[in-house]
């Protein structure tokens, strides 16, 4: 025997002793002497597999293949390695050359099948694994790999019936158990799919990826925090797998904590820089700051690595859908659908473009195909309501509100809150809506201001509003903006939509001291921006509404936050401080039903502007297809806020009243015939209802209203603008008192008008009453002269006085919060700085009850 030969008896005598360093080193003197020795070769690669040192395994292998082209088993372990190695697409050709040496090897089979899975032909693996098994029934790995292959086609049922073979051949197969609870976790039996994971875990503790899946499911059940400290478990075993630092991501995604997430979805791709799943969060995230450009790389990054992934049209859609551009954020929600027709996200975007365009009908369908889809899609059912409301669709309707309703008792976020207050609720209905939106949308965020007391010569006031330029809203602030003191306030205008040349614009811009477009900054950017001004009071002005910033709220910019006039209704935010009302819209037993403090103006909360034009010139009844006798019912508000129960006032009163017509605001075309319709199956000709067209000018707008005989008010979401243009051009507004703040403005309205013989407390005095003045001319004119000697000397277009009175408000707000005491309830007495704080009461407003003699 030759040394070299003695030295490799020796090498195979310290294998089989377990003694696999003195064997390395053997074998390796063996292949010094003898380069070409296949044996050694072999065995030496067999240890380094051991070892888990593939790199080097790899080297040997190659050579060992090279020089023998006849053992299958040498070609099986480098495909092994090669797979080990992440080189899915060579590791199969080895196991294709093992297979066509010698088919009869259930191993290689199963290999070359986990080889597909990596390449994700999982139809190719299927087979394979199938081949293991006809060649050993009791293969269990092949069972529990064919089970991975099923679950990613989706074939869950099949998926779990393989697990199950495995498990019942081999109970304590942790990875068995692990695979089963992965298909559970798809098919959302998340309970199930625990279970499977902790008896994964209970067999194999150092299971990562059964960690991960634990974590996966605390994820989509909104447990952020236990899903983090589930991933941090992972990781600790684990820390390159890149699909955990995806579920970091995620879940940071989900708390809004941007910067962590982008962080932890650059690790996942530090990983795994194909990992499609990573850049599609990335894509996200950059969707939701604002960083379009950004957003758009990372999702053509996705479709690179994983063209088929359906997300990733959808977020390319909402982006489309952010910057306006609306034909391509259709093209992406089609491709999303194209590719994936359940994913009912891409169908509620479908419908919110059609929403922006406001083409309502076509908006209906996909909202409907979402609901069905995914009943409990956040936002979702209350969107399709609203989307009805708006074209007067009342199949269903009051089944509808109260599922709605019921939706929000039972803690779902199934509606956005403006689109709740035209259903009929009550105000604790409404806090419990915003609540549980805040907590979907807006959850908590490191508060920016720490806070400092700031000392300033001036009172510094921010607003934040998307509707600086031709809105209702600016068209009631713009007089209290001119009229604010600036020896005592310094007032900035946060301008967060596009600017117009209306006239109101330019007064808006003379009116503020500075003025900032920041209609493309981040919430971030937007919220660093306010503390570096050193803002004392940062004011919303739009609350829930479109293209509202409540996100720059959440991260608590400013000492004091106040929730204005936009949004009629509570925030249910806890970073929101006060809500500026009066004792009508928020009555002093209901504020427990507003998250804010609440502050109690005077006379009425909402602003007007005193130099407001009305076309002088009086226009003729024909000019706008009235008749030019008779009696004009008027009501322009939006056409969602008509609901039924008011619609069939409006119509009994057309029907007892001949030669009456009821004037309306045109809305859509779909809303208009399904007006029609209602008209005439509730008995009158359908021509008694006529619409009015937008006229260009406002002051044209505000003069036709002296063709009206009476302006009709809708419940339960009552005129606001609206109801305020008709006072100021001299129309009395007959009302209905509410129950919610968004019932109740125009009562507010009235009280600080001097008219309250017109709120009534029930729809059966306002349907009696609207008959009353109709049928007594003496009475209505009294009330039009009563509303013209009070226009100007009552409380409601005292601009100037107004304003005093905000102020004498934000100064309260200042003092407590330079006392360092915390915000509480406020109460403005009429005269600038009167102002009392807590639960002491005040006087209440009345109404006046009508009733008649029956």
């Amino acid at each position: 025997m030759s040394e070299t030969q003695k030295i490799y008896q020796n090498a195979i005598h310290s294998l089989n002793a377990g003694k696999f360093g003195d064997a390395e080193k053997l074998f390796k003197k063996v292949l010094m002497n003898q380069p070409g020795h296949v044996g050694a070769l072999n065995l030496l690669t067999v240890i380094l597999m051991s070892l888990q040192r593939y790199r080097e395994a790899e080297e040997f292998i190659r050579t060992a293949v090279k020089i023998n082209k006849s053992s299958d088993v040498s070609f099986y372990n480098y495909g092994v390695i090669l797979k080990k190695l992440g080189r899915s697409q060579e590791a199969l050709e080895q196991f294709n050359l093992a297979l066509g040496l010698k088919s009869s090897v259930c191993e290689t089979w199963n290999n070359r099948g986990t080889v597909f899975n990596d390449l994700k032909n999982y139809q190719r693996a299927i087979f394979d694994f199938d081949r293991a098994i006809a060649l050993n029934k009791s293969y269990v790995d092949a069972y529990a790999n064919k089970g991975k292959s099923l679950n990613e086609l989706e074939r869950y049922d099949d998926a779990l019936a393989a697990y199950g073979k495995a498990l019942a051949l081999k109970p304590d197969l942790a990875e068995a158990w692990l695979g089963r609870g992965n298909v559970l976790f798809n098919l959302k039996h998340y309970e199930e799919a625990i279970a499977a994971y902790d008896k994964a875990l209970a067999l194999k503790p150092d299971l990562a990826e059964a960690w991960l899946g634990r974590g996966n499911v605390f994820c989509e059940l909104k447990r952020y925090d236990d899903a983090l400290v589930t991933y941090d478990e992972a990781l600790a075993l684990k820390p390159d797998l890149a699909e955990t630092w995806l579920g970091r991501g995620n879940v940071l995604f989900k708390l809004k904590r941007y910067e962590e997430a982008v962080a932890a979805y650059d690790k996942a791709l530090a990983l795994k820089p194909d990992l499609a799943e990573a850049w599609l969060g990335r894509g996200n995230v950059f969707c939701e700051l604002r960083c379009y450009d950004e957003a758009f790389a990372a999702y053509d990054k996705t479709s690179v690595f994983k063209p088929d992934l359906a997300e990733a049209w959808l977020g390319r859609g909402n982006v489309f859908c952010e910057l306006k551009r609306y034909d391509e954020a259709f093209a992406a929600y089609d491709e999303a659908l194209a590719l994936k027709p359940g994913l009912a996200e891409a169908w509620l975007g479908r419908g919110n473009v059609f929403c922006q365009l406001k083409r309502y009908d076509d908006a209906f369908l996909p909202y409907d195909r979402a609901l069905a889809l995914k009943p409990d899609l956040v936002g979702t059912e209350g969107a399709r309501l609203h989307i009805k409301m708006q074209i007067c669709d009342w199949i269903n309707f009051d089944t509808e509100c109260a599922h709605l309703t019921s939706s929000v008792k039972n803690n779902k976020a199934n509606t956005a809150p403006y689109a709740f207050l035209g259903i009929s609720s009550s105000p604790e209905d409404q806090l419990q809506c915003a609540k549980l939106w805040v907590a979907e949308q807006y959850p908590h965020q490191k508060s920016i201001w720490q806070g400092e007391r700031y000392n300033h010569d001036r009172i510094r006031v921010a607003y934040l509003s998307a509707d600086f330029c031709q809105h209702p809203a600016s068209i009631l602030t713009v007089g209290m903006f001119e009229c604010h003191d600036n020896s005592h306030f310094d007032v900035t205008a946060i301008s967060l939509g596009p600017g117009d040349n209306s006239e109101i614009r330019q007064r808006l811009k003379a009116s503020f001291e500075h003025f900032i477009d920041a209609e493309k900054y981040s919430d971030d950017k937007i919220a660093n921006l306010i503390k570096e001004l050193e803002i004392d009071i940062v004011v919303d002005l739009m609350g829930f509404t479109s293209d509202s910033r409540t996100g720059v709220f959440t991260r608590r910019p400013a000492p004091i936050q106040v929730n204005y006039l936009g949004y009629p209704g509570t925030m249910g935010a806890r970073y929101i401080d006060y809500i500026l009302a009066d004792r009508f819209v928020i009555p002093q037993e209901k504020r427990e039903c507003y998250s804010e403090k609440v502050v109690y103006l005077p006379d009425s909360f909402m602003p007007n502007d005193s130099k407001r034009k009305i076309t002088e010139r009086l226009p003729r009844r024909s000019e706008f297809s009235l008749p030019e006798t008779g009696f004009v019912f008027c009501a322009f508000n939006q056409s969602f806020k008509i609901a039924p129960q008011i619609f069939d006032i409006w119509i009994r009163l057309l029907r007892q009243l001949d030669n009456s017509i009821l004037w309306l605001s045109k809305p859509n075309e779909t809303a208009v015939r399904n007006l029609k319709r209602e008209v005439q199956n509730r008995g009158v000709d359908p021509d008694r209802i006529i619409f009015a067209q937008r006229v260009p000018l406002n002051e044209d707008h505000l003069a036709r209203h002296q063709l009206a005989n009476l302006f009709l008010d809708t419940l339960p979401y009552n005129a606001h603008t609206t109801a305020s243009d008709a006072l100021w051009a001299g129309l009395p507004v007959l009302t209905c008192l509410g129950e919610t703040f968004a019932g109740r403005v125009t009562s507010s309205l009235l009280n600080a008008i001097g008219l309250p013989e017109l709120i009534t407390t029930t729809l059966e005095d306002y349907e009696q009453m609207a008959m009353y003045l109709a049928r007594q001319p003496e009475k209505l004119a009294a009330i039009k002269q009563k509303l013209a000697d009070n226009r100007l000397t009552k409380p409601l277009f005292d601009t100037t006085l107004f304003t005093k009175h905000i102020e004498a408000a934000y100064e309260a707000m200042y003092e407590r919060y330079q006392a360092y005491l915390p915000p509480d309830h406020i109460v403005v007495r009429s005269g600038r700085g009167s102002v009392r704080t807590g639960n002491e009461r005040s006087h209440e407003n009345s109404v006046a009850k009508f009733s008649v003699n029956r």
